[in-house]
């Protein structure tokens, strides 16, 4: 019998292993439990008090963690980093008791009067953070972001122990559970702010790799700009014994027809998005790779109410109701979304909104004449900013000739990347946009909120005193008066519509594909996700 040498052995070796399939990112993700994920975006900052844009919060919603946590398929509010609550029977106190021995991720004892300290940073006018006005419900803290008062202890906070917090507000929230899970509410290390000199400094370089400290499942182990971010296991998580997950890594990749190619070459277990024109393949090749998940999201039209002809609320009106925003849903969307009437999405927190905006040419043409623009004669065109995304610019064409044929109206397209997009929103250098906004909490108040003339996200320079009004009446109802809140914010939202600062096109569905490996991934209307519920398995 012959027998091999070593050298021949070794020679075989080497040809079979180069002739084996290479192992692809999907499948060394399972089996070292990394999960790979496409993020749509760049983060612009992880600082909870001054992002507001979703691809940043998913990320920051998993490095950190709030009194409460939504759970992803009902969007009602759990015990997260408090254990318990109670409420006053006047509905103005609400005392919130932490779990024992919580943890930073460098170890340190994590206390009540670390989310004051966070909490007072947010409301701190010298900070001027972004999402400072998720906490005025709380007693004085508007009138102190705003500097009409200096003491910070006039705020209603108080922690009596190490693992007590009393919020004190000005009127009753019944949803205020789920209002403190958002980011703005999260707890921040002082010590880690201090030593990065973050308390009042934007910008500072506390939140990079090897400085940020959080309280989450995930902690951060790399910022590669717009490359990755790898997050690793907390171990100083109450959940870290049962998360399954080892890594995450997401991915910012911003065009979905790059994101599916990814996804196809082994490089993605989830993408953020599909394009349109992918749906109806993939419902035939893979069917269960598939994913359209409703979202509790509103995508609209912003008009810029302080430049003409936008001021005249007929133009704005016309413009509205000059859309088929079914045959929008139908033909731009595939069938993938439903068409809006209203702002507020079907079943927010129980509320049922007006539908008062249908294709309505005739009633729009008649406004346009009333405003003196008669088959759109002597009317500026309207130029539409988009962002360059694979669905906005689309949209933007069809919209573009109903106006034209509609309306007799011409309309220009710009497209801007995402941080060019939001920063002309925020400072009005526009004069009429696409944009979306995806609900915070499970209640109407946080679509309709964004168009007080305080609202950080205002970003039409459109104010009502009638709406205002009508919101303060609301929002001051107890618990026990749901349905006369419910009327008063049906009313608002016709004057909204009536108004028309805005112009409801569609709303929100998550379209994306799913690995079979992932275990554990629900369905979520908010868009968050808990990752220490979610697996990888063969």
């Amino acid at each position: 019998m012959r027998r091999f040498s070593p050298f021949c052995l070794g020679l075989i070796a080497v040809f079979l292993a180069a002739c084996a399939p290479r192992e692809t990112p999907v499948e060394a993700g399972i089996r070292t439990h990394t999960l790979l994920v496409g993020n749509a975006a760049e983060p612009g900052d992880l600082d909870p008090h001054l992002a507001s844009i979703l691809t940043d919060q998913i990320i920051i919603n998993t490095l950190f963690e709030g009194l409460t946590a939504l759970d992803e398929q009902t969007t009602r509010p759990e015990p997260a980093a408090a254990e318990s609550w109670t409420v006053s029977d006047d509905g103005l106190t609400w005392t919130f008791r932490l779990r024992e021995n919580l943890r930073w991720s460098n170890g340190d004892p994590l206390v009540a009067a670390d989310f004051i300290t966070a909490w007072r940073r947010a409301l701190n006018p010298a900070f001027a953070a972004d999402n400072a006005w998720y906490l005025f419900v709380l007693k004085n803290a508007e009138t102190y972001n705003a500097g009409q008062i200096t003491d910070p202890s006039a705020v209603g906070l108080a922690a009596p122990d190490d693992r007590t917090l009393v919020l004190t507000l000005e009127r009753p929230v019944p949803y205020l559970p789920a209002l403190v899970s958002l980011p703005a509410w999260f707890p921040l290390n002082p010590r880690n702010l201090e030593q990065h000199d973050a308390l009042t400094q934007r910008g500072r370089p506390w939140t990079r790799p090897g400085n940020l400290v959080s309280n989450g499942a995930y902690q951060l182990a790399a910022w590669e700009p717009n490359a990755r971010i790898v997050l690793d296991k907390n171990p100083h998580h109450r959940d870290a014994a049962t998360a399954q997950l080892e890594h995450i890594v997401f991915l910012p990749i911003e065009k979905p027809e790059d994101e599916e190619r990814s996804y196809r070459a082994g490089q993605l277990h989830v993408t953020f998005n599909l394009p349109v024109t992918k749906i109806a393949p993939w419902r035939d090749r893979a069917p269960e790779q598939l994913r359209i998940d409703s979202l509790l999201q509103s995508n609209f039209i912003r008009f810029n109410t302080t430049r003409a002809p936008l001021d005249d609320p007929r133009v704005r009106r016309a413009l509205s109701l000059a859309l088929d925003r079914g045959l929008l849903a139908q033909s731009v969307l595939q069938s993938s979304r439903l068409p809006a009437a209203s702002l507020t999405p079907p079943h927010t927190g129980g509320y049922e909104a007006p539908a008062t905006v249908e294709a309505d040419p005739a009633t729009a043409r008649a406004l346009l004449a009333e405003a003196g623009y008669a088959d759109g004669a002597g009317l500026p065109a309207i130029e539409l900013m988009v962002r360059n995304d694979e669905i906005m610019p689309r949209l933007a064409e069809a919209i573009q000739a109903m106006w034209r044929t509609e309306l007799g109206i011409e309309a220009t397209i710009t497209q801007a990347e995402q941080k060019i997009w939001i920063q002309n929103q925020q400072t009005l250098n526009y004069t009429a946009c696409l944009s979306a906004w995806t609900a915070d909490y499970p209640d109407p108040l946080t679509f309709l909120e964004l168009f007080l003339p305080q609202g950080a996200y205002n970003w039409t320079g459109w104010n009502n005193e009638d709406y205002q009004r009508r919101l303060a009446i609301a929002a001051a109802a107890t618990p026990a008066a749901t349905r006369i809140r419910f009327t008063v914010l049906r009313e608002a939202e016709e004057l909204l519509l009536r108004e028309a600062p805005i112009a409801p096109l569609y709303f929100g569905a998550q379209t994306y594909l799913l690995h079979p490996a992932v275990k554990g991934w629900a369905p979520s209307p908010l868009a968050f996700r808990r990752f220490q519920r979610v697996s990888l398995a063969p």
